[in-house]
C-alpha cells in the first residue's frame, strides 16, 4: 500500500538548515490573523571567504520564526547582537505586495541555542 504525498516524504527529500549568526535586533512577538502566536528575529550570518570572492555582499540575513511555546520563550530571552545557533526548515512564503507577488525564504525553527562566544587569548 502506498502512502499519500502529504504523509510520506521520500528519504532523498531533505529540508534541514543549520546556521550560526548574530541577531540584528531584538526578537518580536506577534499574533497572526489565525490566532497563532509567533516570535520572529533576523539572523545575520557571515558569508564564507569563497562566497565573498564572488560577491561584494559579506553577510546574509534570514528571518527565523519560533512557533512552539518553548522556542518562543527562548527567543524572547535573546537580545540584539546575541550569537545563536539555529536548526530548522526553510519555508518559501509569498505575499501580495504593492508591485505584485513577493517571495521570501524564512527558517521555521526546530531548535535555538546561544552559541558559545570564543574567548580572546
Amino acid at each position: 500500500m502506498s502512502q499519500s504525498p502529504e504523509t510520506s516524504v521520500p528519504p532523498h527529500d531533505t529540508n534541514e538548515v543549520h546556521l550560526t549568526g548574530r541577531l540584528s535586533s531584538p526578537p518580536a512577538a506577534r499574533v497572526l490573523p489565525s490566532g497563532d502566536q509567533i516570535v520572529t528575529f533576523r539572523l545575520v550570518v557571515r558569508r564564507s571567504a569563497r562566497a565573498r570572492r564572488r560577491s561584494r555582499q559579506s553577510v546574509d540575513s534570514f528571518e527565523c520564526t519560533a512557533w512552539t511555546a518553548a522556542l518562543r520563550r527562548r527567543a524572547l530571552r535573546l537580545a540584539a547582537d546575541d550569537l545563536v545557533e539555529v536548526r530548522g526548515e526553510l519555508r518559501a512564503r509569498f505575499t501580495r505586495g504593492q508591485h505584485g507577488l513577493v517571495g521570501r525564504v524564512t527558517v521555521d525553527l526546530q531548535s535555538l541555542t546561544r552559541a558559545p562566544v570564543a574567548s580572546s587569548p
